[in-house]
């Protein structure tokens, strides 16, 4: 989920060397990876990696601009998988290991997935019990996502250990199921969460399945791992990782999507008009529920570099998408200098959990897609049209 984003918002006409994205050769709107920003997170990564012994891989469901896969692939051993096109998207574009998780499969997406991945694991005993002698035979390693029953997330929507959740076996469930064939273990508790909330899952999880721990050849701890956040305590989350392995005797895989892309790009917008019904209203040329969805599904509240809370500065702003959905609203913001039609916005945190959700509800323009280089330059990598909204429908 992109979690307290950052918005900066300057007059185009006025400051437009201020900020190095808003340069003539970057449309609006524009999602706008920032290249070095990448490599710094896949740097942290590395050392990660390196000191623990564990292996990271990409969330394809938190980030698949497939663009910079060549960059990431130079730091990360494979990507992680949600469903058959996103395992295929994988194989195709990053060309390295793929493993993948889902609710529930259906016997064709099996049959599609087998050929294509290195691990699967499965969300029940049934799904088990169904796939597993398949997976096993064509040389797939095989595991069983289980639920710790321990909340860490804060946010309901996030929490996959919520109760009723659908999301993994509990340990009442493995009760008489002979189990000697499970190869890992995946546990996905935490939603941007720090290292102390790994541990604290880590004891629930080592309380619940020790004895399997000590079975099992891998164990997968999903995502939301955000080593990436400043003040995010990476030497503690190496000696968790170091006392997994010296403690089970395991292969420990970890498979972040925010911390990848935090804090690596913007999405570049415009104002396209001011209007007033009980205080001034910048329309702009994006939309908060195909764009930025998080905004209302959190909901969260993005911040703005340089603006403040409604009442902390002379200009009052509502600032909303330009869909016709009357709920299509990013909140209240405050502002020194009046906002005007061509102004620039530019939302920062923009790259994970944003492209990966958006639609081309009501045929509002998509943003492009570019990357700001290490060089300096800026590239265009996708520019959507009419044909792709048409190429949704039938």
């Amino acid at each position: 989920m992109a979690c307290l984003g950052t918005l900066l918002s300057v007059s185009s006409r006025s400051v437009s060397n201020m900020n190095k994205y808003l340069r003539e050769d970057i449309p609006s709107p524009c999602y706008v990876l920032d290249e070095a920003l990448l490599r710094n997170n896949l740097e942290l990564m590395k050392r990660v990696q390196v000191e623990s012994g564990a292996s990271i891989i990409l969330a394809l469901k938190g980030y698949s601009m497939w663009s910079a896969f060549p960059l990431i692939k130079q730091y990360l051993k494979g990507c992680t998988a949600s469903s058959v096109w996103e395992a295929q998207l994988a194989a195709d574009k990053f060309g390295s290991e793929v493993h993948a998780y889902a609710p529930a499969y259906k016997a064709e997406d099996i049959k599609q997935l087998l050929p294509i991945v290195n691990h699967i694991s499965f969300n029940s005993i049934s799904q088990w019990e169904a796939y597993a002698d398949q997976a096993k035979a064509a040389g797939v390693s095989v595991g069983l996502r289980v639920n710790p029953e321990h909340q860490e997330a804060d946010t309901e929507l996030y929490d996959p250990s919520a109760p009723g959740s659908r999301l993994g076996v509990r340990a009442s469930e493995l009760e008489n199921v002979s189990l000697d064939d499970v190869e890992g273990i995946h546990v996905h508790n935490l939603c941007e969460c720090d290292s102390y909330a790994l541990e604290r899952t880590l004891a629930a999880v080592e309380n619940k399945f020790g004895d399997l721990l000590h079975q099992v050849k891998w164990l997968n701890l999903g995502g939301g791992h955000l080593m990436t956040r400043e003040g995010y305590d990476v030497d503690h989350l190496i000696s968790q990782l170091q006392r997994l392995k010296a403690t089970y005797n395991l292969d420990i895989i970890l498979e972040p999507g925010s911390a990848v892309a935090w804090q690596t790009g913007p999405l570049v917008c415009e104002v396209v008009d001011i209007v007033e019904n009980q205080g001034s209203i910048a329309l702009l040329d994006i939309s908060a529920t195909a764009h930025m969805p998080d905004v209302l599904e959190m909901p969260y509240r993005p911040h703005i570099e340089g603006a403040g809370l409604p009442a902390d500065k002379p200009y009052r702003y509502r600032l909303g998408g330009n869909s016709c959905l009357a709920g299509d609203v990013i909140g209240e913001y405050s502002f020194d200098e009046p906002l005007k039609p061509g102004d620039r916005l530019v939302f920062a945190d923009m790259m994970h959990y944003t492209m990966v959700k958006t639609t081309f509800f009501n045929g509002v323009q998509h943003p492009d897609i570019g990357i700001l280089r290490e060089d300096g330059s800026f590239d265009r990598i996708r520019h959507f049209t009419y044909e792709d909204f048409r190429s949704r429908l039938s």
